[in-house]
């Protein structure tokens, strides 16, 4: 696992700000890695800090080649960051990648960024070089693996990061109130928690979804038990897990039907993968 800190760089924090919240399928005999980028917030004197999110790009060659920028796909976006506290997380990103290195990030804001003060009145928020070449984050030692996950968490602390201007006075329209210079903790890591089992009987071959609850909507995962019932899931962030078993071919006649199965509370540890056991289907 791989922390560090960085100060004042416009746009670390904005790093994960549009997304695809629901993950896409984990298909078993698939090459790729994956990456996954989560938004947490320490709270500030403040009742709103919107961010106006355009576009993210990622860099996977070297810094000064122009061809190495891929650009994320999601749905921009004004979020909130802070309905992420007190140890709540957002996923944001959640995307199948090529394994190898991440160089960069570069994030792409609009105009429409805001506070919302204490005292109820809303305040443009800008962002130095935001909105024209973009805000950048350099990633040190960022390697997506195949077949694993990569999770970029975001701990964006407003109380540091919104700095009010100096020469702003109350009832000067024409002068944003707050610049934002972001403070972000960093922190960086392989997902390596995983989920197995059996299902009976095994000619059921049904479908396996892992479902985690965020603060986004539902973080599903899938796969199919094979020929002798077995499944298991992979790269799988920590947390408390709804697995879903969907048979997949019905039961011969005058046998008992194959029936739907949900198994609710399972928890997942990182570094570790956690046996369901046995689940019978009828």
């Amino acid at each position: 696992m791989i922390k560090y800190t960085l100060f004042g760089l416009a746009g670390t924090a904005l790093l994960s700000l549009g997304s695809c919240s629901k993950s896409s399928s984990d298909d078993a005999g698939t090459d790729s890695a994956k990456l996954e980028v989560r938004l947490t917030d320490a709270p500030g004197n403040f009742s709103a800090v919107a961010l106006d999110v355009r576009q993210i790009e990622v860099h996977l060659k070297e810094e000064n080649d122009p061809n190495g920028w891929q650009t994320l796909a999601f749905s921009p976006q004004v979020v909130n960051v802070l309905d992420y506290v007190n140890g709540k997380s957002a996923l944001l990103v959640n995307t199948d990648f090529a394994p190898g290195d991440l160089k960069e990030i570069r994030l792409l804001l609009g105009p429409n960024s805001y506070v919302v003060g204490t005292d109820g009145q809303q305040y443009d928020l800008k962002t130095p070089s935001g909105q024209t070449s973009g805000v950048k984050l350099k990633l040190d030692k960022v390697t997506l693996r195949q077949r694993e996950t990569f999770q970029l968490l975001l701990d964006f602390d407003v109380a540091k990061s919104i700095v009010e201007r100096g020469n702003w006075r109350a009832g000067n329209d024409k002068k944003e109130r707050y610049l934002l210079k972001p403070v972000i903790r960093l922190v960086a890591q392989d997902l390596k928690g995983g989920l197995r089992g059996t299902v009976n009987p095994a000619v059921a071959r049904p479908q396996v979804l892992a479902i985690r609850s965020s603060v986004v909507g539902p973080d599903t995962v899938s796969t199919f038990a094979d020929a002798s019932g077995a499944f298991q899931l992979g790269a799988l962030p920590a947390g408390t897990y709804q697995v879903q078993f969907f048979p997949t071919v019905a039961a011969p006649a005058g046998q008992p039907a194959y029936n739907k199965v949900v198994r609710a509370g399972v928890t997942v540890t990182n570094d570790q993968v956690t046996d369901l056991g046995v689940t019978k289907l009828n």
